[in-house]
């Protein structure tokens, strides 16, 4: 245990979340997501577990890992199959751990199942959740932490 570090984040994605840099991808999945097989082709080359809702890790993710405001694509979902407008729970419940996070409203963009899929094989390194609901798979692009910042 480590005072003011979430007790969700583990040794390996701690030593994870701080070997990314600016621009690189974080895929938060939930249980049915192929994390196994897309962690294999990620940076990282496998796969990271936290065994709590996708909120909750989202929640103890961003409260160390800055979002990228130089891209309007720095915090994702995977659409809903024939449904891209639909906002499932477990989708608001990560909205409202983003808003919380950044301290505004900072809107997830949508992206189509394939291509997030896609766009996860590319990214640093996966971490599958315990979420049981689907479409609770998210993208978070690492942003930069200022030289002032503490």
């Amino acid at each position: 245990m480590l005072k003011g570090i979430n007790p969700l984040l583990n040794a390996d994605v701690l030593q994870a979340l701080r070997a990314m840099g600016h621009g690189d991808d974080l895929i938060i999945a939930d249980t049915n997501f192929p994390s196994d097989s897309v962690a294999r082709q990620t940076v990282l080359g496998r796969l990271l577990r936290i065994d709590a809702s996708a909120a909750e890790v989202v929640k103890a993710v961003l409260s160390l890992y800055p979002l990228d405001t130089f891209v309007d694509d720095s915090a994702a979902r995977m659409e809903i199959v024939g449904k891209p407008e639909e906002i499932p729970p477990v989708q608001r419940e990560v909205q409202k751990e983003i808003d919380a996070a950044e301290g505004k409203p900072w809107p997830m963009v949508p992206v189509e199942r394939y291509a997030f899929y896609e766009r996860s094989k590319q990214a640093y390194c996966v971490i599958q959740t315990g979420e049981r609901r689907f479409y609770g798979c998210f993208a978070f692009r690492k942003g930069v932490v200022p030289p002032d910042a503490e």
